[in-house]
């Protein structure tokens, strides 16, 4: 069913680094999720309301708000699809984040307040009126939550959307609410146990619960994350089998949307090679990222000695202070200058963020350590944060 409703609504389906490929497939998630959710609320609110159950009415809110996550969602896309301008210079794919944050804030919304009215019924219990009908809806209502988790999964690891693997792990949670009002069904129906009032409670509290973990997972790409590890092999890959190649640091990937990704990254070269054929190299590696991963690229070349036996021997002694400092600190950038007075060595060190050590005391604990070495030692230390 999935294969050929995207065979159906999406054009050149496999190109899905393509802002106009990604928008079909937003559309098609989106529709799909308000034409099912807008017939599960309709059959749902008109037998919560027929037999009082105010699980089920919770129930049918919780697919209202599920069409209106789509309907934002479809929004979103949209908006995310407008090109860049002078104002945003990059694009406007973050509004496929903000959607998201959107639907999130609207699920907490909804949950307080069927929290509010299950709390409500608690204190003035209504017995409900169930029938097989009822019980068959909701039934029927699982299966096609289910269906559109697994389409909407689908869906989202195809062209690597947040939006849509959260409208699909949000069909995975109704299924399992839905699954508890259908069991309190059930119990009042033959073991006349009204648990009704109870099971809408929890249904709120998963709803709100759900609405919180959502609003977490797209803050975080709107506020920044490290750059994706998948990515940073395959740049690291094609970058590698450039000619003159001995090393990458300063890595920084910025996502503004998917299918808008830009990285810039420091390549290490022999100082002796020749500049104009490294430029030429270069270029063809930041054109084969962009064609390849469709990522835009900056290389920076990096030249630093090479077969120098002061240099290597120095070099060494360097990164064993880090080692010995912590394993995890790392150098680049590694060059000295020589003087009369003295040999200013002059470097880069890789802080992790969670490291307790502040700048200035790894800066003087370096030099205290490299005095053991040579008196001469003078070091100039920049320190660089991982991202």
């Amino acid at each position: 069913m999935t294969s050929l409703l995207i065979k159906l609504f999406v054009k050149n389906s496999e190109n899905v680094t393509d802002i106009k490929v990604r928008t079909s497939y937003g559309n098609l998630g989106a529709i799909t999720g308000m034409c099912c959710n807008l017939v599960l609320f309709v059959i749902k609110i008109t037998i919560g309301l027929a037999s009082g159950a105010f699980s089920i009415i919770a129930d049918a809110f919780n697919n209202l708000t599920d069409l209106g996550s789509s309907l934002i969602t479809l929004l979103g896309f949209k908006l995310a699809a407008k090109p860049a301008d002078k104002d945003h210079p990059f694009g406007h794919g973050r509004m496929e984040y903000v959607s998201a944050f959107v639907v999130s804030a609207l699920i907490i919304m909804v949950g307080f307040e069927l929290f509010k009215g299950s709390l409500e019924k608690i204190f003035t219990p209504e017995l409900p009126n169930v029938s097989w009908i009822t019980i068959a809806i909701l039934v029927v209502s699982i299966a096609i939550k289910l269906w559109m988790g697994i389409f909407n999964r689908t869906l989202g690891k195809k062209i690597s959307s947040d939006s849509l693997v959260a409208t699909a792990q949000d069909s995975f949670n109704d299924c399992i609410s839905t699954s508890a009002v259908l069991v309190a069904t059930l119990l009042l129906r033959f073991a006349n146990i009204n648990v009704d009032a109870y099971v809408g409670l929890a249904v709120a509290v998963f709803i709100v619960y759900s609405g919180v973990k959502s609003v977490k997972d797209t803050l975080d790409p709107l506020l920044g994350q490290p750059a994706d590890k998948k990515d940073v092999e395959q740049i690291e890959k094609i970058v590698s089998e450039m000619p003159y190649y001995l090393g990458t640091h300063d890595f920084i990937i910025h996502n503004y949307g998917p299918g808008r990704v830009y990285c810039s990254l420091h390549v290490e070269v022999p100082q002796d090679v020749d500049i104009l054929a490294c430029h030429e190299e270069i270029d063809d590696v930041e054109k084969r990222i962009k064609e390849e991963l469709g990522i835009e690229a900056v290389v920076h070349m990096d030249p630093v000695a090479v077969g120098d036996p002061f240099v290597d021997e120095a070099k060494e002694i360097f990164k064993n202070i880090l080692k010995e400092i912590d394993e995890e600190l790392k150098l680049h950038d590694f060059r000295i200058v020589m003087g009369n007075k003295r040999t200013n060595v002059i470097f880069d060190v890789v802080l992790p963020h969670d490291h307790k050590i502040q700048e200035a005391e790894l800066k003087t604990l370096i030099q205290s350590k490299a005095d053991r070495y040579d008196k001469g030692f003078c070091t100039v230390i920049t320190v660089d944060r991982e991202f």
